[in-house]
């Protein structure tokens, strides 16, 4: 048995940022990744992949992302980030170290595959995209190509040639079908759901940016000062084929926790053609995909943006109060947990993910020095 005053599980950025927080403040922790390496799932990630956020409101407790970035930082240099945060703090996670079930008695008692870890705190930081929510219809099994999660996506090479469907218009389906349709890829997107489509940039200055100096305003005037801006950058979306979500993309967020498209270019190839718009899918016959409108189309292969739902309650058999129907922690931060419990990572926010997991990580921190 392992004894430590806190124990992290998960050495992604909420556990690094933890982990660098409690250091900063003299506290001593252990992280637990039960991968080889940090930031596990940001090397997962499709190559295309770039931050949505500007590097200057994206960075860690204690560490700003290199100025030789961009703007938007690419998932390699993300990647170079959390390695080179890990070393500037001295962070040493334990690799390997598959969490089987957290409980307590008179202490928090952490077990992996082989040990146990008895701790004061423990912070759980596993995050969201470890969790693929796959999604399911009459006929998938019968698909005879590829069926593919977009957490398994990298790039549109083993496609090229084929007629693709991505299913979804989140963040991720929105930059896959862009990335294969930029390639010359055939490419459809279905979209089930009204959806919310916001410009990455307005006039320049970053979408956060305006999201930070207006959080203290009621998410429905935030969305009804920049509804009328965003509609003049991106236009009439019901012209593409996409129904407009009833409530705004700020609403949406903070009500319901589903952050809304950042357009870095998928409209424009929508409006020039080069991807195809249908509605949700109902069944699929072989090859032959059938929607909830219009005629069935053939595809070759089909690619799950379907999103991620991380499901705690196994881990957590004791405290699932403190999540929610889906198993995912109720709130995040200082707040979020119970008695040495902490949840760091899941608070979908306005304002940026990677900012919020900054403050949450100081804030846990500060309570934790002050016991």
């Amino acid at each position: 048995m392992q004894v430590s005053d806190v124990v992290i599980i998960g050495a992604g950025p909420a556990g690094l940022a933890c982990a660098a927080a409690l250091k900063m403040r003299g506290r001593a922790s252990v992280v637990l990744e039960r991968q080889a390496t940090v930031g596990p799932v940001w090397r997962r990630h499709y190559d295309r992949l770039h931050l949505h956020t500007p590097k200057y409101h994206s960075a860690l407790p204690g560490m700003a992302m290199s100025e030789s970035y961009p703007r938007y930082p690419s998932r390699d240099q993300v990647v170079a980030y959390l390695e080179n945060y890990a070393d500037r703090h001295g962070i040493a996670p334990v690799f390997g170290a598959s969490v089987q079930q957290i409980r307590r008695t008179q202490h928090w008692e952490v077990r992996t595959t082989d040990q146990l870890y008895r701790a004061a705190n423990v912070i759980v930081a596993t995050g969201f995209a470890s969790f693929p929510n796959r999604a399911d219809w009459p006929g998938l099994a019968g698909f005879p190509g590829a069926v593919i999660h977009s957490s398994d996506y990298r790039n549109p090479s083993s496609f090229r040639g084929q007629k693709v469907l991505v299913v979804g218009l989140g963040n991720s389906g929105g930059e896959i079908a862009l990335d294969l349709a930029d390639a010359g890829v055939t490419t459809v997107l279905s979209v089930r759901s009204p959806v919310n489509v916001i410009p990455r940039d307005i006039l320049g200055i970053p979408a956060q940016s305006f999201a930070i100096a207006e959080q203290h305003l009621p998410p429905r005037l935030v969305d009804l000062v920049n509804g009328a801006i965003s509609r003049l950058i991106m236009g009439d979306i019901s012209r593409l084929g996409l129904a407009r979500a009833s409530k705004g993309p700020t609403t949406q967020i903070v009500e319901d926790k589903r952050i809304p498209l950042i357009d870095i270019g998928t409209l424009d190839r929508i409006r020039r053609g080069a991807i195809g718009v249908r509605k949700g899918v109902v069944r699929i016959d072989r090859s032959l995909v059938h929607f909830a409108a219009g005629n069935p189309d053939a595809f070759d292969a089909i690619v799950l943006a379907t999103g991620f739902q991380p499901d705690l309650s196994p881990l957590l058999p004791d405290f699932t109060d403190l999540l929610d129907a889906a198993g995912v922690p109720k709130s995040s931060g200082a707040t979020g947990g119970r008695g040495g419990l902490w949840f760091c990572g899941y608070d979908i926010v306005p304002t940026g993910h990677l900012r919020q997991i900054g403050r949450d990580a100081l804030a846990i921190a500060r309570v934790i020095a002050a016991a």
